[in-house]
């Protein structure tokens, strides 16, 4: 009985109140009752009782009047115990959002996390849902029986940009699975080489798109032997060895689910699949090939984009080498989110921007996103001063409240 109690708890959301004794209890009431009525919400109505606090799905302390700054800080030593950021439910009648906001500020002081919910119906119980589904689905078991291959190491030049494989497989579930680029080469071996294409107007590109089918083919053949949700490629030994590149191969794959990065880069591999599996985005792993600080801009470059990421596309040849199929990638202008998690899930960096513009500059990677970034101070101070390596992944659309409360979580 006992167990399944406690099992009802973690499925449910659970409202603690705060209430200050000036207040008419009758009055709160009612007014505690209509709000309550509005959100629509299944919970447990536990009150004054902070006993049981951390023990729920969902913790809510609903604010119910002001003057309930002093009884938080009284109770804060005991709510500390459950480590769990702290969630303010404000009415906005009584004073209680003011309140909230003092004891927000109050947390904030110390360190700890904590969000007020308020505003319309509609909003807070999105947001209240949007927390549930969170807790339904824990940080840590985000990435659950994922397995991600690599294919071949890292590329020699990712000297920043090493992983952790236990502490992968211990905060997110996921699996690293090890496959030697000479797999990948004999597979491509058994491929039959597709006919020519008459596709664009370079001669060397309609000679190298069957070798990039083959390549393609030969990944879908590992991704299936190995079961894999994910691959990540040390595609530059792809170039002396098969005078070719993963670069279209890798475009196709991230449009198909599969998530699939360069360079053996694992981190970037890590990143892209944690917005895959919150938002059900392919992500587009890039280089900043310039800052400018003074007017707010990030380009973002690489040869590579998932097909399903672009309005329309061109083929080129891979920018450092001059060879193979490289896409170019245009892309509707809009919000996007830029971030990226460290391999050893100890840091990470979210910022938001606007898409202003697809180039083609002849002198950078293929496909370059020019974005005016929401808060431009992180151009100097991360960018330049503490970066996360090199590659950076961007993904369409405002993402950053929602990816930074559970990149705290694996990361914190």
């Amino acid at each position: 009985m006992l167990l399944n109690q406690k099992c009802e708890r973690m499925n449910r959301i659970a409202i603690y109140t705060l209430t200050s004794s000036l207040h008419d209890e009758e009055a709160v009431g009612k007014a505690t009752r209509e709000f309550l009525d509005s959100l629509e919400l299944d919970y447990e109505m536990c009150g004054a009782d902070f006993s049981d606090y951390g023990t729920h799905a969902l913790d809510l302390i609903y604010v119910r009047t002001g003057g309930t700054e002093g009884i938080f800080q009284r109770l804060l030593p005991q709510l500390v115990s459950a480590q769990r950021p702290f969630y303010l439910l404000a009415s906005g009648k009584s004073n209680s959002l003011a309140a909230s906001l003092e004891i927000l500020s109050y947390l904030n002081q110390k360190g700890l996390k904590g969000e007020v919910i308020h505003g319309s119906t509609t909003y807070v119980k999105q947001r209240l849902q949007q927390l549930m589904q969170q807790q339904e689905s824990p940080s840590q078991l985000l990435l659950n029986q994922v397995r991600m291959g690599m294919i071949g190491k890292p590329s020699d030049w990712l000297i920043a940009s090493r992983y952790d494989a236990e502490a992968i497989k211990e905060k997110l579930g996921a699996e690293l699975v090890e496959i030697g680029i000479d797999e990948l080469l004999e597979v491509v071996n058994t491929i039959p080489m597709p006919a020519p294409t008459q596709i664009g107007s370079q001669p060397n590109i309609q000679q190298a798109l069957p070798g990039a089918e083959q390549i393609y083919e030969a990944l879908k053949v590992l991704v299936k032997k190995y079961c894999l949700n994910a691959l990540t490629l040390r595609c530059f030994d792809l170039l002396p060895k098969l005078h070719n590149t993963g670069c279209l191969a890798l475009a196709r794959l991230n449009a198909e689910g599969v998530v699939a990065t360069c360079e053996g880069d694992v981190p970037a591999m890590l990143t892209m699949m944690v917005a895959q599996k919150l938002w059900g985005k392919s992500g587009f792993q890039s280089n900043p090939a310039s800052v400018n600080p003074e007017k707010g801009e990030l380009l973002l470059a690489h040869c590579t984009i998932p097909l399903n990421m672009v309005s329309r596309y061109e083929y080129d040849t891979h920018f450092e080498s001059g060879i193979g199929v490289g896409i170019r990638g245009y892309v509707e202008n809009g919000p996007v989110t830029i971030m990226k998690i460290d391999g050893g899930l100890k840091r990470f960096f979210v910022a938001e921007g606007m898409l202003m513009d697809s180039l083609s500059k002849s002198d950078l990677c293929r496909t370059q996103l020019l974005v005016k970034m929401v808060e431009p101070s992180c151009l100097s101070s991360y960018f330049l001063k503490n970066p996360i390596g090199n590659h950076h992944v961007v993904v369409l659309g405002h993402h950053r409240a929602e990816l930074e409360q559970v990149l705290a979580a694996i990361c914190g």
